[in-house]
């Protein structure tokens, strides 16, 4: 792959208004949630089934936004060729084991992987990112981020380990894969619990992944900053905050609704004159 952006890539100026506006609005929030946190919280902007146009107006935006996600493994690659490579890629969605090594080997600035549930993945990433080393070797070897995720909710349909064995899995990562870092837990609340709160309280999937932190923290001899927390979404980022979330993922609020998975565009036209 080349990793040479699409020069000639336009987005219409008010569009990229209102998502600047969008974002404006997310961090004030933000900033509100985390008025008695001593960590900054990092955005992710979540552009899945989103045009990479939207992600290059709020790269280019005042904003100069870095860290977006992507739920499937193409259309990140897709986005990754067409878009700059100072922008940080999560990918957030599940993940299938056979997908892990190409996704680390063809996206250099793939940033962090945020669905880890099982070593077989983890090693895939890892024979990946060696793979890409080997064969870039200008590229800088910065290992690659991961955070293992983690199943607080107990639902079926959810990915994750379940929280007595995150730490088995963290362990195996640190120890096993020289090409990964581990850089904390990751969940995905229930939603339901977040609508259903009532003031003062907080979602306890929220405060069941700090538990799970905690504890792998002592387990491994780490100090609990050493391990992030990714969690929260749109509906509920703010009590995610409160509960001492790292990095939230925002992808409805930014982005608005999304369109059906066969009607989304990787790459919007538009006429000259609107960037």
């Amino acid at each position: 792959m080349s990793g040479k952006e699409d020069t000639e890539m336009r987005f219409d100026s008010q569009r990229a208004k209102q998502l600047s506006d969008n974002v404006s609005a997310i961090l004030q929030r933000v900033q509100a949630a985390s008025k008695h946190s001593s960590h900054p919280v990092r955005l992710v902007a979540v552009s899945k089934l989103k045009p990479a146009n939207d992600v290059l107006a709020l790269h280019q935006s005042s904003h100069s936004l870095l860290h977006f996600g992507e739920n499937y493994q193409q259309e990140l690659l897709q986005k990754s060729l067409l878009l700059p490579r100072e922008i940080r890629w999560h990918f957030i969605g599940a993940l299938q084991t056979n997908k892990c090594r190409p996704l680390a080997e063809q996206v250099p600035n793939l940033w962090c992987v945020e669905s880890i549930d099982t070593a077989k993945k983890a090693d895939q990433l890892e024979k990946g990112r060696s793979n890409l080393f080997e064969s870039s070797p200008e590229l800088e070897r910065s290992p690659l981020r991961v955070f293992v995720q983690v199943n607080t909710s107990g639902e079926e349909e959810k990915s994750g380990v379940e929280p007595g064995e995150a730490g088995a899995l963290c362990s195996y990562i640190r120890d096993h894969c020289p090409n990964l870092t581990l850089q904390g837990l990751m969940t995905i609340g229930a939603i339901a619990r977040s609508k259903g709160l009532t003031e003062g309280m907080e979602n306890e999937d929220f405060l069941k992944l700090t538990e799970v932190r905690d504890t792998v923290a002592k387990d491994l001899k780490l100090e609990q900053e050493d391990l992030e927390l990714s969690m929260g979404m749109s509906e509920d980022f703010e009590s995610a905050i409160r509960c001492g979330s790292n990095e939230i993922r925002v992808g409805s609020t930014i982005f608005g609704e999304r369109p059906p998975k066969k009607d989304a565009q990787i790459k919007e036209s538009v006429e000259d004159g609107q960037k």
